[in-house]
Order: structure tokens, then sequence, then C-alpha cells
């Protein structure tokens, strides 16, 4: 009888964790490689289950794929550690008084960065652990703790081809009873079902008592069974580690509803031990399953209110239609707005269409952008484009500031990854990057769909117009291109390069970039003296100055005043490259020299009035 037979008339426990129990031993290194260099501790974490009464074991290879050995240094022993982990598990299986099956498990990859690897990527890691797996002749394959519903699909339509054997898909919530990209459970797992999996269910993240809310919805399907693996509790943070605690009649209590619910297949997950499993597998000890549940009404969402229409064009549409510039003015780096508001003010009379505002660029410390945003829409309603990095906070700080801003009713977003906080004034500060700029430009573009990260409703949708950074000053302009290319597909309305110091270069940028259907802001930085000319050639990584522009700035010597002349001669000669090629131009104020940036407004103005004159005088 075969592991599907025996679900039909049976409730089958499997077992519980095996990361959190060996790390609670003090373990904390790869566990899949402990197949190989511990065997008989894993062997006896198995016997450990089967003696509670687990008849379902997984193999420990949930990290045994190329990508997270890669991790370790241990991506070329793939095959030794899988085929260590099923023999270890079947061993302990021949040992026990029960007969069981042994299933291979094989876990999700994709995290909070979807963008860090392709499916094709996946698809290729995971086909190399499925083969291996399957020529151990395992009695099932599960695919757990799967946050993404793209890629488990993608993966369990590659092990249906490959394989006859019962497939389980675990799949893991954020969010009670719903997907990251807001898909609900019941249409989720329903949908896995057609795809061919024989069981389908949830494991990890939740306890008992959000997994059987979950569960509640979810009806019993006419070809796959549900299977339930609930973590053991919360974890709380002690003395560096993490700890979960949970009683086992809780688990004795929640086996006799998951029953209710229609599961047929009962694990544990993290922070589960034997001690669980035992409780659950007496609980249902001799309990037939159910073959009818009443299924709850699915949860009406929460109503998604449409994002209220902004009174300005955005900024994408004004450089499609009109010459456009916006101008970057950081905050100070000490307390103290006098200045910066100077110069905004001066940049709003100059007529300029948006100020760009830095997130404390080059990793050092500046007054809030969002709080010099709101004071210049206020004060001089002057449209803010705040820039968003991944580097300072984690994912549920930029969900929370991205909240802020549109509660502030600031709708303007460049979203960038961030410079390395090692090159700031505090190297030894920590660098986030829970998300790329690829993956931050998804999560804005699902604000604007009313959905957190996690799929669950925020109540209204923003209005988020998302820019995205272009570096141009590339070996390679076509590969620049094609990262453009995959922020077009993640939702960038629009572009806005670093700063172009060759005529040359603007016009192969445009002739690389023309047949993209979004508009590009192309980015000028006046110089202001030798020095600073030098420090951006040999220095600022992938900019590199022509020896003319070098040796113009050297004949302005020490002369400050005559340094920033030469360099607003330079920067027009590079908008009078630009000018006919892009409408857009983004101005960087070289710290904080706002007269600069005016004058290089002014004169773009005016080249612009000039052009409509000539176009009248024409007809």
């Amino acid at each position: 009888m075969g592991l599907l037979q025996d679900l039909q008339n049976h409730i089958l426990i499997a077992d519980g964790a095996m990361g959190t129990l060996l790390y609670s031993f003090g373990i904390d290194r790869c566990f899949d490689e402990l197949n190989v260099s511990k065997p008989e501790e894993i062997e006896r974490i198995h016997s450990a289950y089967l003696d509670a009464g687990a008849t379902v074991i997984q193999t420990n290879t949930y990290g045994a794929n190329r990508i997270k050995l890669a991790r370790y240094g241990l991506e070329d022993d793939i095959k030794i550690i899988n085929q260590k982990g099923i023999e270890l598990a079947k061993r302990a299986l021949q040992k026990a008084e029960n007969k069981g099956y042994v299933i291979g498990t094989i876990g999700g990859i994709r995290s909070f960065q979807k963008s860090a690897f392709t499916l094709s990527d996946i698809a290729e890691n995971f086909r190399e652990q499925l083969h291996v797996l399957l020529s151990e002749n395992v009695d099932g394959i599960i695919l757990e703790t799967y946050y993404d519903l793209e890629e488990l699909k993608t993966v369990l339509q590659i092990a249906r081809k490959e394989t006859d054997l019962p497939i389980i898909t675990n799949v893991s919530l954020h969010e009670q009873g719903v997907f990251q990209n807001g898909t609900r459970l019941a249409d989720g797992l329903k949908m896995l079902e057609e795809l061919g999996a024989d069981i389908v269910g949830l494991n990890c993240r939740l306890g008992p008592y959000h997994m059987l809310q979950s569960l509640e919805e979810v009806p019993l399907f006419e070809h796959a069974f549900l299977s339930a693996f609930p973590n053991g509790s919360l974890p709380r943070y002690e003395n560096g580690r993490l700890v979960y605690e949970s009683d086992e009649h809780y688990f004795y209590e929640a086996a006799l509803q998951f029953r209710k619910q229609g599961v047929r297949l009962l694990g544990g997950c993290c922070g589960t031990a034997p001690k669980h499993i035992r409780a659950m597998a007496e609980a249902v000890s001799n309990l037939p399953p159910v073959t009818e549940k009443e299924v709850k009404e699915r949860n009406v969402p929460i109503h998604v209110l449409p994002m209220k229409e902004s009174q300005e064009t955005p900024l994408p549409d004004i450089a499609k239609n009109r010459r456009s510039v916006i101008v970057e003015l950081d905050p100070p780096k000490t307390l103290g707005l006098e200045k910066f508001l100077t110069g905004a003010k001066a940049l709003k009379k100059a007529g300029i269409d948006a100020i760009t505002l830095a997130d404390n660029s080059l990793a050092t410390p500046r007054i809030s952008n969002v709080a010099c945003a709101n004071i210049v829409k206020s004060r001089f309603q002057l449209r803010p484009l705040v820039h968003l990095t991944c580097r300072d906070r984690n994912l549920i700080g930029i969900q929370s500031h991205l909240m802020g801003l549109h509660t502030l009713g600031l709708h303007d977003i460049l979203a960038v990854t961030g410079d390395p906080s090692k090159i700031g004034d505090f190297p030894g500060a920590t660098s986030v990057y829970d998300l790329s700029s690829f993956d931050l430009i998804s999560l804005i573009k699902q604000f604007n769909e009313g959905l957190s990260y996690s799929g669950k409703s925020l109540g209204q949708k923003t209005n988020f117009t998302v820019a995205a950074a272009f570096n141009p000053n590339v070996r390679h302009l076509d590969r620049a291109v094609q990262r453009l290319e995959k922020k077009i597909s993640c939702g960038a309305d629009y572009f806005i390069t670093q700063p172009l110091y060759s005529e040359k270069l603007i016009e192969e940028v445009y002739e690389a970039t023309k047949h993209l259907n979004v508009p590009i802001y192309l980015g000028i930085m006046p110089l202001i003296s030798s020095r600073n000319a030098e420090f951006i050639h040999n220095e600022v990584p992938g900019i590199k100055l022509s020896d003319s522009i070098r040796e113009q700035m050297q004949k302005a010597g020490n002369d400050k005043e005559k340094g920033k002349r030469e360099g607003l001669a330079i920067a027009k000669s590079l908008i009078d490259a630009a000018f006919d090629l892009f409408n857009g131009i983004y101005l960087i104020t070289p710290f904080l020299h706002y007269e600069m940036t005016v004058e290089l407004t002014e004169y773009i103005h005016e080249k612009e009035k000039a052009k409509r004159e000539r176009k009248i005088s024409h007809v």
C-alpha cells in the first residue's frame, strides 16, 4: 500500500522540525551538511519522531540545493548530501517498529528578494536536487515553505512531469488566509491541485491558531488531500537566540481541530519536537478522517478605496509631452534648513517641475528627506520627488515609510538600492537590503493595488509614480539597458540617470534607449573646481571625465568663482548635446550651490523659448 492509498482511510502523522531542533541543541551551521558530518545526530532525530508516532518522515534536505549550499561553499556536494539524507531516513525507518514513508524534501528559494533568482535559475536548481532524490527511490516528494505561489507552480510542474510519486505542496503565508500577491489560500491550493499536487496545505510561519483559521475557508478537494505542519509558537529572543515555547497538550487539542478541517497529513514545523508529534498522534489515533466539512464563508477583503486622483500631471507624462526640468537639492548634513529652503524657493521661482531629495546619499546621515519634502511642498507648493533606498530600512520599515509618504500626499518616488554603508560616515553600520531596487519597485506598485507585501489589504490604493535609477557610465551599455527593461517589467514609470560628462555618451545613451516607451531624465551635474573634477574622475566608480574637461577645470586654478563658471560652461554644452534628444533634464546641485542649478534651469527655459519662437517664425 502506498502513501495516497493510506490517506484514503487514515490520518497520517508526519514528523516535526529538524532545523530548529538542531538549533536548540546548540548547532548553528548548514543543517543539511550534517547528513555527512554528523549522521548519527540526524538519524537519532528521525528515530525520535518515529518513536513518537510519525509514519511519514522527511529527509534532512530542505536546503540541499546548489543555491543554498553555495552560501557555505558546499555547492559541489549536492549529490552526497541528498543521498546521505535519504539513507539516514531510511535507516531510521527500518529500525522502527511501525512501517512508514520517507519523503524527499525540497524547500523554497524565494524570500523577500524575488528578483535575486529568476524562475529559470530556480527551475535549473530544482531539477538538479529532484533528480538526486528520485534516483534514491523515495516514497514521495514534499515541496515546503513556499511563500511565492509563482515559484511553487513552476517547480510543481517540473516535478509532476518527472515522477508519478505522490507530491506534497506546503505553502507558507505571511498573513492568515492569503498569499503575498493577494491570492486567497483556497484559490491557490486549488491551482496546485489542478497542476497535479496530490496533497496541498500549509507549513511554517503560522502556529495552530492562525493555520486553523486559514483552513476554515478551504474546502475538501476532489483530487488532493489536505496537510498542515504548524509552527510550535511565536519565537522569543533570549540571550541572542530564538526560543520556541508551546505546550504539547495544546497540540493535542489542535490536532482534533485540524481533523475537523479535513487535514489528513499532520506534522509540525519550526519549534515543534517529538513531544508535539506524540501529542497529535495520540489525539487522532483510531479517528477516521472527515469526508465533509462546512466551509466558512470567505472573509470579505477590507474594502479597498480607489486611489485619490492627484491634481498634478505625473512627471513621466510631463516629460513625454514637453520640456521638463527636475533638480536635486540634498537635505543638509547638519541641523538647520535656512540655505536649503532658500535654494528650494529660488528653484521654484526658476520654474522647475520637481525638486528631488536624496535619501542619505553616499551613506551619510542627513535631515530626513521626507521632512524636507513635506516642508517645501507646504511652504512653496514645490513638488517633491523623494528618493527611497533599500539600505536603511528592513521590509517592515519600508512599508511603514511608504504608508507615511502616502498619508503626507507625497506620491513621487525614486526607488534605489542605496550606497553601501561602508563608504559613508559610519562604515560599521548595517546595510539592510531586505529588498533590491527591483523588488522595491514591485512593492510600490503592489501598494498601488491596495496590497501590502504580505498580500493584506491596505484599505486604500496608493498612487505612487515610480522613477528608477540608470547609470550609463558603464563599460557595457547594452547590459545597463537590459536592467532598465527589467525595471520596466517590475513597474518603473521613468528613469533618472547618473550625471554624464560626455557628449558622445549622451548620443550613445539615446541610441541605446530610444526603443523604450518610458521617458529618461538625463543627469547633468556642474563641476565646481579642478579638485572636484579630479575626485569624480578618480574616485567615483564608473565616471570618467575627458582630458579636455579636466584641462578646462584646471585652467580655473584655485579661483572658486572661475571654477564655477567653467563648470557651468561645461554643463551648458552637455545640455546643448542632450536638448534635442531628451525632453527630461535632471540637474544635480553640487554642495547646495543652488545658484548654479538655478542658472542652468533658466538656460534650459531660454533654449526652449528660442526653439518655440523659431518654429513660429518658420510657420
